[in-house]
């Protein structure tokens, strides 16, 4: 039994770790700041129990990198309903700025010091992995729309973790070697990668970057092209046999709600190409989304396993 001043006799007593000196020391853990702002995940594509599935995921890495922080979804293709688990965009904005102001005056009635609202209701990261304008304009017309402050950050790539993502992907389909470090061969893995992006030429020069450094893990030859360009993917494809690639993969370079999953089959299917899957809740999209975030607001933490600009 314990007394007033601490456990009985012959317990043990859990004491709290000295902190280590100098450089080897531990960092002390980061929260999101009070009052920070949303952090809001622009979900493309039609909304779907995959979709939310991935979002959630990503939500709560990002929410275990940074605790405390306030992580909602919002669907740019959703229906204009009351969903509450299909919620568009635009509800999802104007909810959190009502909320964000009506916590404001809730405090001033109750007599509570207050300071009022600054900065953004809420910063919102696409859930793309590349460009694609034609989508972000339906984001920057969902902002208007809904009246509240907000701030858009850039899409997720390019960037080392996502080349780090899709070889895993490539890897789990048996299309590459998990570890090039590792003498052993993969009798299916590719010679050459067609890396399949949506968004026209834009995000196909933007995948393009990312695809080098896939090239530079893999060893292999690596080209981008426009999944939603017809021919675009088979033409490719036939441009590295022609430099002498014989057993190509696509590599999806989306999160995967971004378009359906029969037009990735088709493609593959006229490119003559094995498919991995799409990057989906991969651990890097969680950080790399909490990063545009966090850059956002000028405030850490940056994900872990590579640079973050």
């Amino acid at each position: 039994m314990s007394s007033p001043t601490g456990p009985a006799s012959g317990l043990p007593v859990r004491m709290p770790r000295p902190r280590q000196p100098g450089r080897h020391r531990r960092p002390e853990p980061v929260a999101a700041p009070e009052g920070a702002p949303a952090l809001v995940l622009a979900v493309p594509g039609v909304p779907s129990t995959t979709a939310r599935g991935l979002a959630d995921e990503a939500a709560s890495i990002a929410r275990s990198e940074l605790p405390g922080l306030d992580v909602r979804i919002g669907y740019v293709d959703g229906e204009d309903t009351d969903s509450a688990e299909f919620p568009t965009l635009r509800a999802v904005l104007a909810h959190t700025a009502a909320q964000r102001v009506a916590r404001y005056e809730q405090a001033l009635a109750a007599g509570v010091e207050a300071k009022e609202p600054e900065g953004p209701d809420a910063v919102v990261v696409p859930l793309l992995a590349g460009p694609d304008s034609a989508l972000l304009h339906r984001v920057q017309q969902d902002l208007v729309d809904s009246r509240a402050a907000v701030e858009l950050t850039d899409v997720l790539g390019p960037h080392p973790l996502l080349a780090e993502a899709l070889h895993v992907r490539l890897s789990e389909a048996g299309l590459a070697r998990a570890d090039r470090a590792r003498l052993f061969t993969v009798a299916t893995a590719a010679d050459g990668i067609v890396l399949a992006a949506v968004g026209g030429e834009e995000a196909v020069q933007a995948a393009g970057i990312t695809g080098m450094l896939l090239a530079a893990r893999l060893a292999v030859p690596v080209m981008a092209a426009a999944l939603d360009v017809e021919g675009s993917v088979a033409a490719t494809a036939q441009q590295l046999r022609g430099s002498g690639s014989h057993q190509l993969a696509l590599a999806p370079y989306l999160i995967g709600p971004e378009v359906d999953a029969s037009l990735l089959e088709a493609a593959a299917r006229d490119a003559g190409c094995a498919v991995a899957e799409p990057l989906g809740a991969y651990p890097a999209i969680g950080k790399l989304a909490l990063s545009k975030y966090t850059t956002a607001l000028g405030i850490a933490p940056q994900p872990s396993g590579a640079p973050v600009r």
